[in-house]
């Protein structure tokens, strides 16, 4: 063992212990396919999402390579490699695994404030917080996080501290579709008063206090589906009060106030906000 490379000797031990793991090279990503597989030629790995026929001995495919087989790890083709290997790589799905990847400190700083405690490891920039359960893995879910679970690979930067916790319905929410990049930055946004004349029967405040608590209480108790419990409430609270100009600036930063208490970003709020008035035509 002491002859092998330090990359390999590490990589050893964690296929040990069921997490399958490929060598990065400079740069810290991935060796590229061999020629009988580039540009997918043989048809990928099978367990990639389209899958294919290729039985490649080499490191190809990336993430797809990872594997806990001693045998292929120390074999001819990936001795090589990690001979010029800089770091080890893991895929976190293959381990029931989830990385959220925390890029600065102001994404650690959300972190802290909105998920719950797990197994945090430090890395060059920020930290990466990992969750016991698979997900599919997105990038850019919010300013500097990333999932990376299935179909992706995670630099190992040794085995963190704190305990490792099953994965929230918080982070899955992430994975959702996000907000239009098209759609304007986040700004108070107020239900347009209806026109004509005549008192509305909704100003009448304990009616209106009870409905803007029921709201409340219906984002605050979602424990799935995040995004869809917060755009539902607002069309329901803008069906019964949209039109008739009861809602005020208050009423309506005290719904945004509770779905950001759940995780969601100002600009999710706006943009759930102004699907639910464009939906009911207001």
């Amino acid at each position: 063992m002491n002859t092998l490379p330090d990359p390999l000797r590490t990589a050893l031990m964690l296929a040990a212990t069921g997490v399958p793991v490929l060598p990065l090279r400079a740069g810290k990503a991935p060796f590229g396919n061999c020629r009988a597989c580039a540009n997918n030629a043989c048809g990928g790995r099978p367990n990639m999402k389209s899958a294919g026929p290729c039985r490649c001995p080499g490191v190809c495919h990336a993430w797809a390579a990872a594997t806990t087989d001693p045998d292929v790890l120390t074999s001819p083709a990936w001795t090589a490699a990690w001979r010029r290997a800089v770091c080890v790589a893991y895929h976190p799905g293959a381990a029931g695994l989830t990385v959220v990847d925390l890029d600065d400190a102001a994404a650690v700083a959300w972190a802290r404030e909105t998920l719950p405690a797990t197994r945090a490891v430090q890395t060059t920039r920020g930290e990466h917080w990992i969750y016991q359960g698979a997900m599919t893995s997105h990038n850019a879910v919010r300013p500097g996080v990333d999932i990376k679970s299935t179909m992706a690979y995670a630099r190992w930067l040794g085995p963190g501290t704190g305990t490792m916790t099953d994965l929230p319905d918080l982070v899955r929410a992430l994975a959702l579709k996000g907000p239009s990049p098209s759609l304007p930055a986040p700004c108070s946004i107020s239900a347009p008063v209806r026109s004509g004349g005549g008192q509305c029967p909704h100003r009448t405040p304990a009616f209106l206090e009870r409905g803007i608590a029921m709201a409340e209480q219906r984002i605050t108790a979602a424990r799935t589906a995040i995004h869809a419990t917060v755009y539902r409430t607002f069309l329901a609270v803008l069906s019964t009060h949209g039109r008739c100009g009861c809602l005020t600036d208050a009423h309506i930063g005290r719904l945004f106030t509770a779905a950001q208490a759940k995780g969601e970003s100002p600009r999710h709020c706006t943009d759930a906000w102004t699907n639910a008035l464009t939906t009911l035509g207001l």
